[in-house]
């Protein structure tokens, strides 16, 4: 696995900078590996694992794993209630969407993790294990750059195990590879992702079929408070991953959230920004977020008209309205953070009359206010309005001559109709249409895929 839990894949954080402290590395130097690469096998569950580059090289020695005497993940773990998710710390049966924000390599990267309603049957060790499904879904400056869909089940002592994932790295739009797709099985076991109780000094590997995936985790303190996007959030805990390449990750789980924080705020970040319903809010949606979604329509057809003397005004009110919508009852502080730094982005963008950049801030704002919205209205109805975003996408893109962006966009639009697909009342009218877009993007008709995307645009506001 490329992540831990459900928000880290490679090539883009794979590469973040090792953040684990000087003590912990030295704990786990010397316990798996001899510094002549000679295996230890002295304890069940050691030995070498060859470590292995970005690019599925091999490389010299082998990683520092710890000693099976610190390993909790070694027993057979059993199933009799797998959907039923209720780990604290690995929440997936009890939060329905959790937003996450940062930046890697030096872009804006947003995830939304969803899970979906169809559990997956997975068999093994003779046993089918029914799994919930979340839908990862990764954006780098707006635009689709993964999907994987994670397989997670509970064993009956409360700990949560790694079943497998199904992996889609995208460039320009298209599907470029599936590396790091694995399934529990025959040549890879399933993983423990989270003890019931971790304490300090565990150690339980989530990925462990080297050398496709690997990962080591080792607790490195529990009890920890964390400032939250409703406020402090208590019994936190902190890890230190290994990664096949021997580099090391520090990560962050909390009560109520899971995977919490991976990275570094002044360099590779991906942290929650909200997670629904531990941050939900009473409905109706406030005014003040109607009015700001008007203005950020605006904006966009502006910019994508060319027409900076709008653009420029719209811009402004955009500023205006967000600054008039300041939540009182959450900090919210990374997603204001988020919002402050691509709305100053869009505004620079449309001063320079820089249409490539400003039509990707103006998406990013976008994306933004729908996760403000989500907290005061359920979670598929913001599904939805993200599918009308991703229309509208379409169109723009399509005027901009961007054909990349516009396949990104199709994609976008079938990844998210997935999570809620069973509750359009005509889902196959919607399957046709976007049917249709996909065969636009692969003639590469942006004419006719604009045209399809108004279409699927005015039949997304009479579904529901």
């Amino acid at each position: 696995m490329k992540r831990s839990g459900s928000i880290r894949h490679q090539p883009l954080l794979q590469r973040a900078v090792a953040l684990v402290s000087v003590g912990v590395v030295v704990a786990l130097v010397g316990s798996g590996c001899t510094g002549s690469g000679k295996p230890e096998t002295s304890e069940r569950g050691s030995g070498c694992v060859k470590k292995v580059g970005e690019d599925g090289e091999t490389l010299d020695g082998c990683l520092p794993i710890a000693p099976s005497s610190k390993r909790v993940d070694l027993g057979t773990p059993t199933f009799s209630k797998p959907t039923e998710v209720t780990n604290p710390l690995h929440p997936t049966g009890t939060v329905t969407q959790t937003i996450y924000g940062g930046q890697v390599d030096g872009k804006p990267f947003r995830t939304e993790v969803t899970v979906l309603r169809e559990p997956k049957t997975i068999t093994w060790q003779g046993n089918r294990i029914a799994a919930l499904t979340s839908q990862y879904f990764a954006f780098s400056d707006g635009r689709i750059v993964e999907v994987a869909l994670d397989w997670y089940a509970q064993a009956d002592d409360g700990s949560v195990w790694y079943l497998g994932e199904d992996v889609f790295n995208y460039e320009d739009g298209v599907v470029q590879d599936t590396e790091g797709t694995w399934i529990a099985g025959d040549k890879a076991p399933a993983a423990m992702i989270m003890p019931e109780h971790p304490k300090q000094g565990d150690v339980y590997r989530p990925e462990n079929a080297p050398p496709l995936v690997f990962e080591e985790v080792t607790v490195a303190s529990t009890g920890e408070t964390v400032s939250g996007p409703s406020g402090p959030i208590k019994g936190a805990i902190v890890v230190d991953e290994l990664h096949l390449d021997g580099s090391h990750e520090r990560k962050t789980f909390a009560p109520g959230y899971g995977e919490f924080a991976t990275g570094d705020p002044d360099g590779d970040l991906e942290a929650v920004s909200l997670a629904l319903p531990t941050d939900a809010a009473s409905a109706p949606v406030p005014e003040e977020l109607d009015t700001l979604a008007e203005t950020i329509r605006r904006t966009a057809d502006a910019v994508s008209a060319r027409d900076w003397a709008e653009a420029t005004t719209a811009a402004k009110a955009v500023n205006l309205a967000w600054a008039e919508f300041q939540p009182s009852d959450v900090p919210l502080e990374l997603l204001r953070k988020q919002m402050g730094r691509d709305i100053d982005a869009l505004a620079d963008a449309v001063a320079k009359r820089d249409a490539d950049q400003a039509r990707n801030a103006a998406l990013r704002v976008a994306q933004n206010e729908l996760d403000v919205r989500s907290r005061h209205q359920p979670v598929t109805t913001t599904d939805l309005a993200r599918m009308g975003l991703w229309a509208r996408q379409v169109v723009i893109d399509a005027v901009a001559r961007d054909a990349g962006a516009v396949a990104g966009d199709a994609e976008s639009l079938k990844w998210t109709f997935d999570r809620v697909r069973d509750t359009v009342s005509d889902a196959d009218a919607v399957d046709a249409r976007l049917a249709e877009l996909r065969t636009a993007v692969e003639n590469k008709d942006l004419a006719a895929a604009a045209t399809v995307a108004k279409r699927l645009s005015d039949l997304l506001s009479q579904t529901g």
